[in-house]
């Protein structure tokens, strides 16, 4: 999605719901946050938290990193590269949620291992998202379990084993 310079954090969520033509309560709603609270972060008379932050760009589905940055939590120009990696694995299609926080965290800790860390207020929102992803995640796959719809596990080839339970030596149990 192309970037707009509309200035400030409140002018481009502002900018945002009106593309998705949502009203300031509508998206007030669908992010789980009161409606005069966010008409102040539009307005710019408050700072949301990194986890409102993310609430609101699931509620207009958008990049939460971009809202990140928009917000200061971030530094556009250090994390931009961040920014992009996130974003590229949050939008493959051929991942499911699960394994999308799972690649987040693992590129998280190696970033971290080589000196470069996210804020505390930002890492406490990511992981409240991949916990709440997880348990989604979770119930999707007991429902499906209980449903009897997921899908047999790909059995693997098991060598023959000896009386002693060993595995037996593949060219004796060929002949």
């Amino acid at each position: 999605m192309a970037s707009l310079n509309v200035g400030n954090l409140g002018e481009y969520l502002r900018e945002q719901r009106r593309n998705a033509q949502l009203s300031l309560r509508q998206l007030a709603d669908a992010a789980g946050v009161s409606n005069p609270y966010l008409s102040q972060i539009e307005r710019g008379l408050r700072k949301p938290s990194a986890e409102v932050l993310q609430q609101v760009a699931k509620a207009l589905r958008i990049s939460a990193e971009t809202l990140y940055v928009r917000a200061g939590i971030l530094d556009a120009e250090r994390d931009r590269d961040e920014v992009e990696t996130r974003a590229v694995i949050l939008a493959d299609p051929t991942l499911n949620e699960r394994q999308k926080q799972v690649l987040l965290q693992i590129y998280e800790s190696f970033r971290k291992e080589n000196g470069f860390e996210i804020t505390p207020d930002l890492a406490q929102g990511m992981a409240r998202n991949v916990t709440q992803d997880m348990a989604q995640d979770e119930a999707q796959g007991m429902a499906e379990h209980i449903s009897g719809t997921q899908q047999a596990p790909d059995t693997a080839v098991r060598r023959p084993r000896t009386a002693d339970g060993s595995d037996a030596d593949p060219q004796q149990t060929a002949s």
